[in-house]
């Protein structure tokens, strides 16, 4: 049975979109794990190094990976429940698996696509999955930062970091912004 682990990366950021990885091993989880250069864990546990080691040897792994993104304006749009449904529907299409484990608590009509709460912690095609969303949404969020500068997502990613609401108070939103998830950070501001 081929399993594809799926992880999305930037769900409760304020800005940036939201992206997420799909992994299928085509070798034995013990193969995978021996070309590691870093321990196989949900990307929260590991470090900033140790993420960026494993996916820099991504393409000389025996896997099949994709990854997924859902832009700011279709957020805005359609809401965040909405884009953390479709973006694993769409990795779906790009990935042909027996069965799909999503990490979360997202209802599935399809019967092959299942979410697993803790998932991250739990399947190892979910971990990988979750390091290659979470390296290539920093990366992207570095390059963003270059025409944005003033919101420091260098640093935070998006997220809401003290620095980055300070920010949004003095500046404004940017065209990058999550417009409900910004106004609610700049509410909870006392």
């Amino acid at each position: 049975m081929i399993i594809c682990g799926l992880d999305e990366c930037g769900r409760g950021s304020l800005a940036g979109p939201l992206l997420a990885g799909a992994v299928v091993f085509l070798s034995p989880l013990q193969e995978i794990l021996s070309l590691l250069p870093a321990p196989l864990r949900d990307s929260k546990k590991l470090t900033k190094i140790q993420r960026h080691k494993i996916y820099n040897i991504r393409d000389r792994l025996p896997i099949i990976y994709k990854t997924e993104s859902i832009s700011v304006a279709d957020i805005n749009t359609h809401g965040i429940s909405w884009a953390n449904k479709e973006i694993f529907l769409r990795l779906t299409d790009k990935i042909k698996a027996d069965r799909y484990l999503v990490d979360g608590n997202i209802k599935f009509t399809e019967p092959n696509i299942e979410s697993v709460i803790r998932g991250d912690s739990l399947h190892p095609e979910i971990m990988l999955a979750s390091v290659l969303a979470k390296v290539e949404r920093d990366l992207l969020m570095s390059t963003l930062h270059l025409e944005y500068p003033l919101y420091h997502w260098a640093k935070n990613s998006g997220y809401g970091t003290a620095e980055h609401i300070n920010s949004l108070k003095i500046h404004g939103v940017s065209p990058l912004h999550r417009l409900v998830f910004a106004k609610t950070a700049l509410s909870n501001v006392h």
